[in-house]
């Protein structure tokens, strides 16, 4: 494995009724700014009790975060963060609403536009402190410092981040998932795998205790993700699927080790241009981007299909097995209502050449395997 640091601050209040912590963790501060999506909070009570817990506290509010959260929307935050003093927001929603209240803690404390810290024409050194209430598991940013911000009048979608804005605490109750509709568990299950492939294809050697963990996640998803979508209420399982999507991101996976992140990169400019939920662009990408680089490490790949899958080596080769995983992985996305196909969103070819200049942002990309513009086209164009 290669070397590393590892720092993680984020407490983490984990369990039903643990929204009780939250009076404590904010007893320093006066005026909160609360950042929400729609109005689901409001319907199934995870809005009164955020209320009821702030009740001492002078609250300002910030509602219809997108689900690909807009520049345009964190510059309304920063804007009452400015204005009224504030001095704590809180984010009470899924990876959107945490990905936008990221943004908006840092402008809070910079002359700079809020899109020059995405794009990193601007430090963001310091931040508001951030907590957050997770009521979408998926992407793991209540315990982590990343952030992926959409800018619609440049058509550009991009990933970004800095230590300063790790939550300072993050509330996971999973009784608040219940009334998650279907569709979205089904994102939050294709996004955390996908967050655990990307850092399981890497260059590193010596990995065996990560790539162990790696793997008992997946397989651990694959047996829950179909339980829950039968059953939404039942606690076990929405307990396992929440603490899957925290450590499938909170950097305990990729200690040791660089993961490739190629396909987000991709789907970032395919969601830019198309404004597609980012777990679906990831169901339809990812198998295909797999199909393209099993040539760089078929043992590898393999090792997935043997390990997760179930693939038995009855003598094929590493390529045979790793793609028979491959094809697995889509009969199983597929099987909980995943899209397979870009035209499933009635996407075409039309933009392609905007979106292949959108992942070339900065040069060929991709740790576990460099890809240029033609590898772009080719698994787009797979993916058709």
């Amino acid at each position: 494995m290669n070397e590393f640091t590892f720092w993680n601050p984020v407490k983490l209040h984990f369990g039903k009724g643990s929204i009780e912590k939250l009076g404590k963790e904010v007893t320093p501060y006066k005026k909160v700014l609360v950042v929400y999506g729609g109005g689901s909070i409001k319907k199934n009570g995870v809005y009164a009790d955020v209320m009821n817990a702030l009740n001492e506290k002078q609250v300002f509010e910030l509602a219809g975060v997108e689900p690909n959260p807009r520049v345009s929307t964190a510059r309304e935050g920063i804007k009452i963060c400015k204005e009224e003093g504030i001095d704590f927001v809180l984010a009470v929603g899924g990876g959107s609403v945490i990905d936008c209240a990221k943004l908006i803690v840092a402008g809070a404390k910079t002359d700079a536009d809020a899109w020059d810290l995405v794009t990193r024409k601007a430090p963001a050194n310091e931040a508001l402190p951030l907590g957050t209430i997770l009521t979408l598991a998926a992407t793991a940013s209540e315990m982590n410092s990343g952030s992926v911000i959409t800018n619609l009048e440049t058509k550009e979608k991009l990933g970004w981040g800095s230590p300063a804005v790790f939550p300072k605490f993050s509330i996971l109750d999973p009784t608040y998932t219940f009334t998650v509709p279907k569709g979205q568990i089904v994102n939050g299950v294709v996004d955390t795998m996908t967050h655990i492939f990307e850092q399981y294809f890497n260059n590193a050697t010596n990995t065996p205790l990560t790539d162990e963990m790696s793997e008992g996640i997946l397989r651990t998803i694959i047996d829950v993700a179909p339980k829950a979508l039968e059953n939404p209420e039942n606690y076990e399982y929405r307990e396992t699927l929440m603490l899957a999507g925290t450590i499938g991101l909170n950097g305990f996976l990729a200690i040791g080790s660089r993961g490739d992140w190629a396909t987000h990169n991709i789907e970032h400019a395919v969601s830019a241009y198309y404004d597609i939920p980012h777990a679906g662009g990831l169901a339809i990408l990812f198998p295909q981007w797999m199909r393209h680089n099993v040539h760089v490490n078929p043992a590898r790949f393999a090792r997935l299909a043997e390990k997760v899958f179930g693939v038995n080596r009855n003598g094929y080769t590493d390529e045979e097995i790793a793609l028979e995983g491959i094809n697995r992985l889509s009969a199983f996305w597929m099987s909980i209502g995943a899209p397979a196909r870009l035209a499933d969103y009635d996407i075409d070819d039309s933009q392609f050449e905007g979106i292949i200049n959108h992942t070339m942002f900065n040069g060929p990309f991709g740790n576990f395997n460099k890809l240029d513009r033609e590898d772009v086209r080719a698994i787009l164009m797979a993916s058709l």
